[in-house]
């Protein structure tokens, strides 16, 4: 099989980010309603912050043993399988790990949940009252066996992937999104005060098992025969644990980063870890529809080149989804630091969430954003080593920007709270990409395409200033025109990124930003197909 020429594999790359994009989007914008009515009934109360710390531990978890980690050590393998017309051995294999998962992710789930009523309140490090601390364990014991279900969605996805399938994993979020705000509207009532964050928790746990129920009729119709004989000894099984463990490690860090950043935010007050995590749902906004989308649309064909031996189309392949993915959250960035409060009170503000609320996740939302385009190219980066079957070097990377991260926030959050933390995660994120960058640079023998993307970027930022600029400049006149009402935010804010985004892709085309000019093609194209 040839691999397309690098303009056909470009608009290729193009036209299935964009289509995976919108997908996403409307996923994350579902996750974003989730967070408003959320908010709108517990603010950033102490309850709420004793929801956050309940919901990332089991999260944590699931990134150490589950889901996004097996799914991405699975992949390299499975492919490797279906590229050598071994499908029945590729089945036999998915099956074995059904039936892993099953048994080792059940086992997990039922000794946290026992050792919950001492774990969890170590966790918060004695800066809850015991009246939270006791919320805090007991939302954890109803959110645990989400490790379970995430496992075999993790490798049921995987699966769909392998076949280049990303429509129902791309949706399947929606629905757990729509299933959870239906659970909390409904279930709430049933509760009363603080105990109204058990209709929350019921909520997560429905609409992770209806998530995994969408892959199922997926799996059918391209005939995967689950295989009741597995085979534990099968070395392919042993391939794929021994790169789980590093993949887990190194995605397993990035949650230990949020709770790190949420247990150094009980030390500042009781509203500051369900403030720093209503702004990094903003920020993982455009992460979501535009960064997660490129890594995850890539992940396969990068595989399978890694399969093929092709250091050259890796090298391509890579530094093309790296321009794609700065392309669109530079500009990103951009938006949410010039507009961080005005787009916080329009989401959030409302019923429990007030004016204080509003200033303190905006503050964290305005330093998340120096972050938001490293952590995106993060995730392509980690992938690229991931195909290749050489995962420790992220995971020693991640590591060792763990350590900075928690020493910048440890140094920085007495004199600057809040945006202390938010900062000394945007310093390991630069790290990462970085390192990450040097050593992808090692394992492929040559430049990831630097020059062509470091011009490619200036032109970008050059173009962001831009937005920047035209985006404050039509809120600030909008909103002194119309007023504080929610149509009137709507208009003013709205307004301003509308007229950003405009300025924006005005720019990078008059730039010549070769990427902008493939998506412009692409959708000239597609408007000419449809007149």
């Amino acid at each position: 099989m040839t691999e397309p020429a690098p303009s056909s594999a470009s608009g290729r790359i193009a036209r299935n980010t964009a289509i995976f994009s919108v997908l996403t989007g409307l996923s994350r914008i579902a996750g974003l309603v989730r967070e408003v009515v959320a908010s709108s009934y517990f603010g950033t109360s102490g309850p709420f912050s004793a929801f956050t710390f309940a919901f990332q531990v089991p999260n944590l978890v699931r990134s150490l043993f589950a889901d996004a980690a097996l799914s991405a050590a699975f992949v390299p393998v499975f492919t490797e399988l279906l590229e050598q017309g071994r499908r029945r051995e590729a089945f036999q294999l998915a099956s074995t790990f059904i039936a892993l998962i099953v048994a080792a992710l059940t086992a997990v789930c039922v000794f946290f949940v026992l050792v919950a009523p001492t774990l969890m309140p170590l966790l918060t490090g004695g800066e809850f009252t015991p009246e939270l601390d006791a919320l805090v364990v007991g939302l954890s014991q109803v959110l645990f066996p989400i490790v379970l279900l995430l496992g075999l969605n993790g490798l049921l996805v995987g699966i769909l992937n392998a076949y280049d399938h990303f429509t129902i994993p791309a949706l399947a979020p929606l629905v757990w999104n729509v299933v959870i705000i239906a659970v909390l509207v409904v279930v709430r009532p049933y509760f009363d005060g603080p105990d109204q964050l058990y209709a929350y928790a019921i909520g997560v746990l429905a609409g992770t098992f209806v998530q995994l129920a969408m892959c199922v009729p997926v799996l059918r119709r391209l005939e995967f025969e689950f295989e009741w004989k597995v085979k534990f000894r099968d070395p392919r099984v042993r391939q794929v644990l021994a790169l789980m463990l590093p993949i887990t490690l190194s995605l397993g860090l990035i949650n230990f980063n949020l709770l790190i950043n949420t247990a150094l935010g009980s030390t500042v007050s009781e509203a500051a870890p369900r403030a720093i995590d209503a702004a990094f749902r903003l920020y993982m906004l455009p992460q979501g529809m535009f960064s997660v989308a490129v890594a995850t649309v890539l992940f396969p064909a990068l595989a399978r080149l890694a399969t093929r031996c092709d250091t050259a189309g890796l090298r391509r392949l890579t530094g093309t989804g790296t321009r794609q993915i700065f392309l669109l959250l530079i500009p990103a960035a951009a938006c949410t630091l010039v507009l961080a409060e005005p787009i916080t009170r329009l989401v959030y503000e409302r019923g429990e969430f007030g004016p204080d609320s509003t200033e303190i996740v905006a503050e964290a939302l305005f330093w998340f954003s120096f972050s938001l385009p490293f952590a995106g190219v993060n995730l392509l980066l980690t992938r690229t080593f991931f195909s290749l079957q050489r995962p420790w070097l992220p995971t020693a990377l991640g590591a060792a920007t763990l350590v900075l991260n928690l020493v910048v926030a440890i140094a920085l959050v007495g004199p600057f709270g809040i945006a202390g933390i938010v900062v000394a995660t945007a310093v390991a994120s630069a790290a990462m990409t970085a390192g990450q960058a040097y050593y992808l640079r090692r394992e492929l023998g040559g430049l990831l395409e630097g020059a062509q993307t470091l011009r490619a970027v200036a032109r970008m930022m050059l173009a962001a200033v831009a937005l920047g600029a035209v985006a404050y400049g039509v809120w600030w006149l909008l909103d002194g025109l119309l007023g504080r009402s929610l149509p009137a935010q709507v208009c003013s804010v709205g307004g301003g990124l509308t007229a950003g985004i405009v300025a924006y892709a005005a720019a990078v085309l008059a730039l010549r930003v070769p990427e902008a000019r493939q998506i412009s093609g692409l959708v000239r194209a597609r408007l000419r197909r449809s007149a």
